[in-house]
């Protein structure tokens, strides 16, 4: 299947980015290399670094950037790895960061990848197909207690104690093997009433596919590192797609712009921490209609946008 992938807040992702003609600039999910295409097609002496762990990504992306040859290097590897995997091309500092944190068209419509409900496949859900812990092996693998912890923490399921109880039971007789077996399984879990409100397994595949790929922990963990690795004025712009890595990245945009710890009522701030930059979407940006009635996938997404400024402590 050729590979398909929708790039969600383009423009509105290019404009914030700012993009130098002679900057340095980063993709941690390149995806089909929509973003990275209009970066690249702004650069003349800049260059340009996409990342991403799926191989039929790196494919496409190096199929459609081949046109501005040295300009561009391709990396197979986690996002989570960007800071090291950019200092062993001899890169310490860039001047924009962009990160979409959606799953692509291709992965969600090539069936035996196993991410979508719509399609009876095996239990897959990998990004990176190097790595060994699949769908599957959650599904079948895990207590009913952990079971329960994703659905309920990743999927926000309210049925998810009585979803974890009943893929236990069938996992007794035989181990799930396919999407559709753990449809059947999760919407005898779920009220008959409750099944009119979209399909009834989308929460528990979420939770499934953002614990087998460990994403809330990746984006806790690389945001930091991205926000240090920003020349001054340099961007961060990340693309959320749910509530959970929204959250995320609110916090700690907003921890990195006010990192005081200082009690309130302090005349001065003697903690010493400060401040590396600022957020300059108070309120997330969000598709227009049009985007929406165009791509209903891009429905739930938001862009935060980090500036790396030195700026003042919060309280003096």
């Amino acid at each position: 299947m050729e590979f398909k992938h929708y790039s969600v807040l383009l423009a509105e992702t290019i404009e914030q980015l700012h993009v130098k003609p002679d900057g340095i600039y980063a993709d941690g999910t390149l995806g089909g290399g929509g973003h990275a295409y209009q970066v690249c097609s702004r650069l003349t002496t800049g260059r340009f670094y996409g990342i991403d762990q799926d191989d039929a990504a790196i494919r496409a992306a190096t199929e459609r950037l081949a046109s501005f040859g040295d300009k561009v290097t391709i990396l197979r590897n986690n996002y989570c790895n960007m800071r090291t995997a950019l200092a062993a091309e001899g890169v310490e500092k860039v001047d924009g960061i962009v990160l979409d944190l959606g799953v692509s068209s291709y992965q969600l419509d090539t069936e035996e990848r196993g991410f979508s409900y719509r399609y009876d496949a095996p239990l897959d859900m990998r990004m990176d197909r190097r790595q060994t812990l699949t769908a599957r092996d959650i599904v079948n693998g895990y207590s009913e207690n952990d079971l329960f912890r994703i659905i309920r923490d990743y999927g926000e399921d309210k049925f998810a104690k009585n979803i974890a109880k009943h893929i236990v039971r069938a996992r007794a007789d035989k181990p799930i093997e396919t999407t559709y077996e753990l449809n059947e399984i999760i919407r005898a879990a779920i009220p008959a009433k409750m099944r009119q409100n979209g399909h009834p397994s989308k929460q528990t595949f979420q939770a499934i596919r953002i614990e087998c790929n460990r994403e809330l922990e990746v984006l806790k963990n690389s945001l930091d590192d991205f926000i240090e690795m920003l020349n001054p004025g340099g961007r961060l712009c990340v693309i959320t797609f749910h509530s959970l890595e929204d959250r995320i990245v609110k916090t700690i945009f907003r921890k990195n712009e006010n990192p005081c710890t200082c009690p309130p009522d302090f005349p001065v701030c003697v903690c010493g921490k400060v401040s590396k930059g600022r957020v300059l979407t108070k309120k997330a940006i969000l598709p227009s209609e049009q985007e929406i009635s165009e791509n209903s996938r891009s429905k739930s997404a938001k862009l935060r946008v980090f500036e790396a400024v030195q700026i003042a402590q919060a309280r003096r």
